[in-house]
């Protein structure tokens, strides 16, 4: 039990299948899992128009803090899910990072450094409540199925579908699924089960996890930052990281080296003094001076690994989070990753099950999210290796360069205490059209569209709260009435096609609202935030997966340009 949160206890009910006479039982798609991305996979498929079982062997949210820091674009993703407002409410919002080496600052970064942005470049929030969050969203889906108390305790792939054993307090039943996605964590029963392995390596460390709960703030008056020591006089020789949680709990992870005993250390009376001491230096405590009180919430010992699936599809069955990959905790990088997953695959089942994209548009689900996943690992890797050096001759290089940073912005540059995620760029993706004109931004066909602040109806609004869901088109023109026959014809075509597109007039200056055809809607960029990231001019037009990554973009649109782009995003070209 948690001082700061009682666990939910959610209700199961017998399954209709055990009361059914008929022998085969059916589902469109059965997500397995009810952490993060398995709830992310199921709600967003369910607001699609999906029907979807989630099953999950559990009746309540995850023990422990466990996931933390949930990073931008994972946050603009849970806001098209319904519980972004809930999550940064409740949250812990930061920006900036400090690393200190002994009592010394030689780094500090900002994710956000720039303005006109709706979400922060961090929330942190006890995995708990956003779980409770998703169980909430998605219990209020009617075609949302979730059922506590479910386990899989078999899987078998079939041509064209999965076959699922499926054990619950009042007996077990069979369900024969079309789609099988697998969001059962790290230790993933199912891909165990079907014998596909992860490669990659498991590093020999041990960091001891303590959730502390106390009034008090180590931070700058009304700031949250993340702080993180290599050989600090309270821990000497190894390094701490230190984050504010929700409900006034602050999480510590302590590195404690490979010989530590995992049962001893997050013993109280082994970790009670380890708090003391850090807190006696962050707020600077003369000797004998007593630390603030605080009351132990939470602790655990653990080691990491760096290491993926080779392919995330599997014929019907599909592997999404942890059950697909997993990496270091240093940066933040796996929650948000494997919610990106989820925002990634279920645009592309959808359109696969409504039969308007062939099957193989699956297979860049895997193509694109193993090239975030090694761009993860690569990072993770990276930054486990600066931390936890395993020779004498990395540890004095790491040395060398927390040394010269002080001084230096050169080895600034090269400490690394966890590369923060961010979104990945799918550059090489087969889906994306490349360009045919010259653009000068940041942002490229396969790159998530960045947000701005724009007006709608009147009311402050931003970018991102428009798109996403379906295919979009974005549309820039000088005012609201300077659209030609030619655009009109592209507008109403793309509506009327097999797949969908959406117009989003971009309009630079405000004027009389114009008679718009229908599903047309008129933003009005009064701070030129959203031209001036896309180097969009008057005429532009940008066409954005229902993910919110660019798949196009041209200087001068053409109905058969457009439409060639759609294909490709499809996996039809």
């Amino acid at each position: 039990m948690l001082s700061t949160y009682t666990y939910p206890r959610y209700a199961y009910q017998r399954p209709h299948e055990l009361n059914a006479s008929a022998s085969r039982h059916h589902a469109r798609v059965v997500v397995v899992g009810a952490g993060p991305v398995g709830l992310a996979a199921a709600i967003d498929l369910a607001q699609q128009g999906v029907a979807v079982t989630l099953l999950d062997e559990d009746d309540t949210v995850s023990i422990g803090s466990r996931g933390l820091c949930y990073a931008k674009r994972t946050l603009e993703v849970l806001d098209r899910l319904g519980v972004g407002d809930a999550v940064v409410a409740k949250g812990v919002t930061w920006n900036v990072g400090r690393t200190f080496h002994g009592d010394t600052e030689v780094f500090n970064f900002n994710l956000l450094p720039e303005a006109d942005h709706e979400r922060p470049g961090m929330v942190n929030l006890q995995q708990y409540w956003l779980e409770q969050y998703l169980v909430e969203r998605a219990l209020q889906l009617p075609n949302l199925h979730l059922r506590f108390k479910h386990q899989v305790t078999q899987v078998e792939p079939q041509a064209a579908g999965v076959v699922l054993q499926v054990a619950t307090p009042d007996g077990s039943f069979t369900l024969h699924a079309d789609w099988l996605v697998v969001a059962d964590g790290a230790r993933s029963p199912i891909r165990r089960q079907l014998g596909l392995d992860m490669e990659g390596q498991v590093f020999r460390d041990r960091f001891l996890i303590a959730d502390v709960v106390m009034k008090t703030d180590l931070f700058p008056p009304g700031q949250a930052e993340r702080w993180f020591w290599f050989d600090p006089p309270f821990h000497p020789g190894q390094s701490v990281l230190l984050h504010k949680e929700a409900d006034d709990v602050w999480r510590i992870d302590f590195q404690l080296g490979w010989d530590a005993d995992p049962e001893v250390e997050k013993q109280p009376e082994r970790v009670l003094p380890r708090v003391r001491a850090l807190l006696a230096h962050g707020l600077g405590l003369s000797r004998g001076e007593p630390a603030p009180a605080f009351e132990l919430e939470w602790a655990s010992v653990y080691t990491f690994q760096c290491r993926r699936m080779a392919r995330l599809r599997h014929g019907r069955v599909l592997f999404a989070g942890d059950a697909a990959h997993q990496v270091s905790p240093f940066g933040a990088r796996g929650a948000n990753s494997g919610i990106q997953d989820a925002d990634n695959l279920v645009w592309k089942l959808k359109l696969v099950l409504d039969g308007t994209a062939p099957e193989s548009l699956l297979d860049s689900y895997s193509t694109e999210r193993v090239a975030a996943a090694d761009e993860n690992l690569l990072n993770s890797t990276r930054s486990t290796d600066f931390i936890t050096p395993k020779s004498t001759a990395s540890r004095d290089l790491r040395n060398a360069v927390l040394t010269l940073a002080r001084e230096h912005g050169f080895a600034r540059a090269l400490v690394n205490s966890g590369r923060l995620s961010v979104p990945t760029h799918l550059v090489d993706s087969p889906l994306s059209t490349p360009d045919a004109d010259a653009w000068d931004c940041a942002q490229a066909p396969g790159s998530p569209l960045a947000d701005a602040p724009v007006r709608h109806e009147g009311r402050d609004s931003w970018l991102l709260r428009h798109t996403g869901g379906g295919f979009v088109l974005l549309i820039f023109v000088p005012i609201p009435d300077a659209l030609g026959s030619a655009q009109l014809v592209l507008i109403d075509t793309l509506a009327a096609g097999a797949v969908p597109v959406r117009t989003v007039l971009v309009a630079r200056r405000e004027g009389p609202a114009p008679a718009l055809p229908v599903g047309v809607t008129l933003l009005h960029d009064h701070r030129h935030r959203a031209a001036q990231r896309l180097d969009a001019s008057p005429g532009c037009a940008v066409l954005l997966r229902p993910d919110q990554h660019l798949a196009a973009r041209w200087r001068v649109p053409t109905l058969a340009a457009v439409q060639a782009a759609l294909a490709r995003a499809c996996a039809r070209a």
